[in-house]
């Protein structure tokens, strides 16, 4: 089921059910750009009516933040859980695995992009990584990038940017690149490759990550966590 949760489009669907549109995704071979709000995206879409519309535009949109899972709640809305990127990424490689899916890896620094295809190629030796790219390049190299992208046949490619600019650049390049599957995957590589760690999962199941990532880099995170989330928590009360 679908819902309008404060002006973004939400797919109300589980870790599994996710991960079955996925799998129906790709089998379909029709380029998709998947998304995940969070308090963040959702701060940012109030003020940038592309990235908006880049959002709502996708045919899967999943909760990633448990400020979304709260929010629809408060709001009078049902979502059954987060489906966060890190961990729906893992289930992706999972799956890919099985299939014999072919993953481009696009994102990060040249050192930590090429310690994620070190480490999820040892982990699921049946998998196919049929490229790879850091995310240092030039506007004038973008269409090269997808063009190599789209050479490589892959079947899910894996973006690791920041918002929104991940966003942008998958909007205008997903035709071109071709992939079925196209992935904003924010820091993820940076904790696959082991640069960052997640919060224990007890904090994850609490909704607490945000904090641990937060005592982590007090000084980069606090305008995106604490300034952030008041201002998140304001367009919830509005929206009530």
């Amino acid at each position: 089921m679908r819902i309008q949760l404060l002006g973004s489009k939400l797919d109300c669907l589980t870790m599994q059910e996710t991960v079955e549109a996925a799998d129906k995704i790709i089998q379909a071979g029709k380029p998709v750009q998947h998304v995940v709000i969070n308090a963040n995206k959702i701060n940012l879409m109030q003020k940038d009516k592309k990235l908006q519309e880049i959002v709502n535009s996708s045919p899967l949109i999943n909760a990633d933040g448990a400020s979304i899972v709260l929010a629809a709640k408060l709001l009078g809305k049902k979502v059954p859980e987060r489906v966060t990127g890190i961990d729906l990424m893992e289930e992706l490689l999972k799956l890919a695995n099985e299939k014999a899916y072919r993953i481009f890896f696009f994102g990060a620094t040249e050192e930590i992009v090429r310690k994620v295809v070190m480490t999820v190629s040892k982990k699921y030796p049946k998998i196919q990584i049929v490229g790879h790219e850091n995310g240092y390049f030039t506007e004038e190299m973008s269409v090269n990038i997808a063009h190599e992208i789209r050479s490589s046949q892959a079947d899910i490619a894996f973006v690791a940017f920041s918002s929104p600019m991940k966003e942008y650049w998958i909007h205008e390049h997903l035709e071109r690149m071709n992939v079925p599957f196209v992935m904003g995957v924010g820091g993820s590589f940076d904790v696959i490759a082991g640069k960052t760690r997640r919060a224990p999962v007890w904090m994850q199941r609490l909704g607490c990550e945000w904090l641990y990532r937060f005592v982590q880099e007090p000084v980069r995170m606090f305008r995106r966590y604490i300034l952030g989330n008041l201002v998140f928590l304001g367009h919830v009360l509005k929206a009530k």
